[in-house]
């Protein structure tokens, strides 16, 4: 890291360090600690890639090394070698993106100046090739999310003209869209439309989205699934029939006493509630070994564990994961709460099942509660909080 020069101001020190030691920063660098320190995520994960690049596991340490000598000799700033990475990151053949990295890392001048470089010498999409069709979704926002389509132009037109229907030019069309998809999406037809096409009635009782029950939606509403979350010590109580204090709290956001539940539904099988026990240190206690698959009861207990992908900044909920050993079952690992733990399928995939690989980091059990390591050994949790937060903070 470039040293305080006399006569500099702190100003010219920083972008010193940005530009003439930007690679020797990077050594050190650790992405949750940048982001706890107030940097944008955006950029804290492309300095992470940088330091993947840079200094992280490879297969030609050579390469690696000569890029890493070229960098520091141009000095050129974390912003451009960022730059570079987004440039020839959908490259496909390693040996190309090697080469490009390094002819890339010869350029002088400005951020604008890498940039033309870098559109003259890597080659860039077919404008002729369509993009792929795909549904994507995007973070929780406010309580809201954004859903990107890509299909085909006649299916899209046909959307497109369904979701206009009846639509009021003269106020914002965008708002009065949306209106019209939740309808289709719940098996209502937009206003002024029948099945048919035909004209209806446009009054509030014909039109207006009501209760989950009052029609078969197209898109099923999601139904919560009740599940108490119980320690140990209180669940012992409760058995012994001392748990007229001890309040539970359900995941879905009410509460009972102990008492309560054993009276209302413990022997009620028509009545059915699932309890799930976790101890202070260990998790979640039900354990099952003996087969590689999770059975149902395990499942539910991952997901109340790790309620979303464990891996940080990762969106995904646990109901739309899979079932991960967190100890790979060829190397050994058993079907038992411990070693399970909900991750996503890209996730799931890029694990370091593999304990020495140190390439993308893994999945580890901390203190009942699934987390990542990093390939210099950090433990990151994801943000969302799990049953293990939620009964002992």
């Amino acid at each position: 890291m470039a040293a305080n020069v006399p006569g500099m101001t702190a100003f010219d020190n920083l972008i010193k360090t940005m530009t003439d030691s930007a690679i020797d920063v990077l050594e050190d660098f650790h992405k949750q600690t940048a982001v706890d320190a107030g940097l944008d995520p955006t950029r804290a994960n492309a300095w992470d890639g940088l330091q993947e690049t840079y200094f992280g596991p490879t297969t030609s340490p050579q390469k690696q090394r000569l890029a890493r000598d070229k960098a520091r000799r141009s000095g050129l700033s974390l912003d451009q070698l960022a730059l570079i990475e987004r440039k020839i990151k959908k490259i496909s053949s390693n040996r190309t993106k090697a080469k490009l990295r390094l002819a890339l890392l010869d350029a002088t001048g400005n951020y604008k100046a890498l940039a033309r470089l870098a559109k003259r010498l890597v080659p860039g999409q077919d404008k002729n090739t369509p993009p792929r069709k795909q549904v994507t979704f995007s973070r929780t926002r406010s309580g809201r999310r954004t859903m990107t389509v890509t299909a085909e132009q006649r299916d899209m037109a046909d959307l497109e003209h369904a979701l206009m229907t009846g639509a009021d030019t003269a106020k914002p069309v965008a708002p009065q869209m949306l209106e019209n998809f939740l309808r289709l999406m719940r098996g209502f037809n937009p206003p002024g439309t029948t099945e048919n096409g035909g004209s209806v009635d446009d009054s509030a009782e014909n039109n207006a989205i009501t209760s989950p029950n009052a029609a078969t939606p197209a898109v099923p509403y999601a139904v919560p699934r009740p599940l108490i979350l119980i320690p140990l010590h209180e669940w012992v109580k409760i058995h012994k029939g001392e748990g007229d204090e001890t309040i539970l709290q359900l995941t879905d956001g009410t509460t009972m006493t102990g008492a309560e539940f054993l009276n209302t539904y413990y022997a009620t099988a028509e009545n059915y509630l699932e309890a799930a026990t976790f101890h202070v240190e260990e998790g979640a206690v039900n354990l099952y070994r003996g087969r590689r698959l999770a059975n149902d009861k395990q499942r539910t207990l991952a997901r109340a564990t790790s309620p979303t992908c464990p891996v940080p900044d990762c969106r995904h909920g646990a109901d739309a994961c899979e079932i991960h050993h967190i100890t790979a079952w060829k190397h050994g690992g058993e079907t038992n709460i411990a070693n399970l733990a909900p991750l996503c399928r890209y996730h799931n995939r890029v694990n370091d099942d593999d304990p020495e690989q140190k390439k993308r980091g893994r999945i580890v059990n901390v203190n009942g509660t699934p987390a990542w390591r990093s390939p210099r050994g950090h433990i990151v949790r994801n943000s969302t909080p799990g049953a293990m937060d939620a009964l002992f903070a």
